[in-house]
C-alpha cells in the first residue's frame, strides 16, 4: 500500500494554461515598469556626456584664447583659411605658434597646445553628430540654427560654444 506522500496524480503533470498566462502577465507588468527606467538612465547618461564635452571644449577654447589672444579659427592655421572647420580642428589638436599656425610637432615657435587629444571634433552625444558650424556674428546669446541640425555651433568672435539644437542650446 502506498503512503499519502508518494501518491501521484496522473492528471496534474504540468502547469495549466491559466497559471502560465498569469506568470506571463506578471512578467509583462514588471517589464513595463523597468524598461522606461533604463531608457531614462540612457538619456541621463547622454546629457551628462554632453555637459562634460561642452565643458571640455569650452576649456580648450578658453585656454587657446588665453595663449593666442584670439579664438580658434579667427585666423587661418597656416594652411586652412580663417573661419574654417579645418583651421579650428588643427588649432585645437596640433601645436601652434603665437599666430595660430599649426603643425604636428612641437618646436621653439610651435610651443602651444595641443588642446584636444584627438584630431577631430568630439561627437555631440544627443544627436551623434560631430558637425561644427562656425559663425562670426560676435553676438552673445547665440542660438541654434533653424531646423536643429545637431552637432556644435561656435562663434569665433565671442568664443561662445553651444549645442546646435534648440532643446540644448542654453547649456
Amino acid at each position: 500500500m502506498k503512503s499519502a506522500l508518494h501518491q501521484t496524480h496522473s492528471g496534474h503533470a504540468g502547469f495549466t494554461l491559466v497559471e502560465l498566462l498569469i506568470v506571463v502577465i506578471i512578467l509583462a507588468i514588471l517589464a513595463a515598469i523597468v524598461v522606461p527606467q533604463f531608457t531614462a538612465s540612457t538619456d541621463d547618461a547622454r546629457e551628462a556626456a554632453m555637459e562634460t564635452t561642452l565643458a571640455n571644449m569650452r576649456s580648450a577654447i578658453d585656454l587657446y584664447y588665453q595663449q593666442h589672444g584670439e579664438y580658434p579659427s579667427a585666423n587661418g592655421d597656416g594652411t586652412n583659411a580663417a573661419d574654417s572647420l579645418l583651421a579650428f580642428q588643427k588649432q585645437l589638436s596640433q601645436y601652434t605658434d603665437i599666430d595660430g599656425d599649426a603643425q604636428n610637432s612641437q618646436d621653439a615657435t610651435h610651443e602651444f597646445g595641443p588642446y584636444l587629444r584627438k584630431d577631430e571634433i568630439p561627437t555631440e552625444p544627443m544627436t551623434n553628430s560631430s558637425a561644427l558650424e562656425i559663425v562670426t556674428t560676435g553676438t552673445l546669446g547665440m542660438t541654434a540654427t533653424g531646423g536643429d541640425p545637431g552637432g556644435w555651433k561656435f562663434d569665433n568672435v565671442t568664443g561662445q560654444f553651444i549645442v546646435n539644437h534648440s532643446a540644448w542650446e542654453d547649456r
